[in-house]
């Protein structure tokens, strides 16, 4: 006697499945929205010429993207381990901090490969080489301030990857917590940030965009880490105020300091409809106060009826998810555009 059946996929796990998706989707798609429509696409060489090509220039902020998803949910598991999940005695994960410990190993390594195919892309779309002529030139590339921090990112996220993979105790989470703020630094020494101004001016950018950029992972990280493993929430609410106005305050001051330009004065008002650049700011200000008004409404609706009705918190949740993707590919945008 022979019976088909199937397994029926929990409704849970296809609801976090179709979340994830859209999280993805709404990344790519608004990053390439950004580009294209703020001038930071790339554009096919005149007849005659040789370059990168138009893929290789496409996969340098798809790349990226995908980096910068990656070392959010990364930092997002550490940070869960470390402030948000109950350890055990002695210090030890419980099984929710090893399961985050796992989520994290598993981000490192995609963070690493993501960041070897952009340190390979970025280098042909700068020496205008195809990737099959690329090798002849690889001492030139290894000169180049870009490759070299992404070369730093990938050692990083590789040890990284295995310390997470070996992580047991709340300690070493810790380090490894150090280890993921590193590895964000490096590629931000040589963004966008590095402006051509005055020294105290590029240093100004640089700083404040590297406290962005951290607020930020620890904002988006850590609401991905309570959605995923249900713990510590009210601790994040007042974790989530503090990144919220940091990331508001020095965001309103790195778009300004480049906004402002050579020209002196203060550019912001101005350039956001003048420029793509400022279009894509203004965006960026725009998904900000989406998510303040969600945060907002976290702490004074779905928070204080979280016993009750739990499953409004992490609906409410994974549409500031969405929102919070798309905020992270236009910031990829934004690194792209003059």
């Amino acid at each position: 006697m022979t019976s088909s059946s199937t397994t029926p996929v929990p409704a849970r796990q296809l609801h976090r499945g179709v979340v994830v998706a859209g999280v993805v989707a709404s990344g790519i798609v608004v990053c390439v929205v950004a580009l294209l429509a703020a001038g930071g696409a790339p554009k096919p060489l005149p007849a005659g010429l040789h370059g990168a090509g138009l893929p290789v220039s496409w996969a340098v902020p798809v790349l990226r993207l995908l980096a910068d998803a990656a070392a959010i949910v990364c930092g997002g598991a550490v940070l869960a381990a470390v402030l948000l999940l109950k350890p055990e005695e002695g210090g030890k994960l419980g099984a929710q901090g090893l399961k985050a410990m796992q989520d994290g190993a598993v981000a490192a390594s995609v963070w690493a490969v993501a960041s070897i195919g952009g340190l390979i892309a970025t280098a042909s779309v700068i020496l205008g080489l195809p990737l099959s002529h690329l090798p002849e030139q690889a001492a030139v590339a290894g000169q180049l301030d870009q490759v070299r921090a992404l070369a730093v990112a990938v050692a990083l996220t590789a040890v990284l990857a295995v310390v997470l993979s070996g992580t047991r105790t709340v300690a070493s989470a810790r380090v490894a917590l150090v280890l993921t703020a590193a590895a964000l630094v490096g590629p931000l020494l040589t963004g966008h940030g590095a402006i051509e101004r005055t020294a105290f001016w590029t240093v100004l950018a640089t700083a404040s965009l590297v406290v962005h950029v951290f607020a930020a992972t620890t904002w988006v990280g850590g609401l991905w880490a309570v959605v995923r493993y249900r713990g510590a929430v009210d601790r994040f609410s007042r974790l989530a105020l503090g990144c919220a106005v940091t990331i508001g305050a020095t965001g309103l001051l790195t778009a300004e300091i480049h906004l402002d330009g050579r020209e002196g004065g203060w550019g912001l008002i101005t350039q956001w409809v003048t420029t793509g650049y400022g279009a894509l700011v203004f965006a960026k200000a725009a998904a900000f106060a989406v998510l303040v008004t969600i945060g907002w409404w976290h702490r004074r609706a779905t928070l204080p009826a979280l016993a009750d009705r739990p499953a409004l918190f992490y609906r409410l949740a994974a549409v500031e998810l969405l929102v919070m993707a798309g905020t992270v590919g236009l910031a990829v945008a934004l690194s792209r555009t003059p």
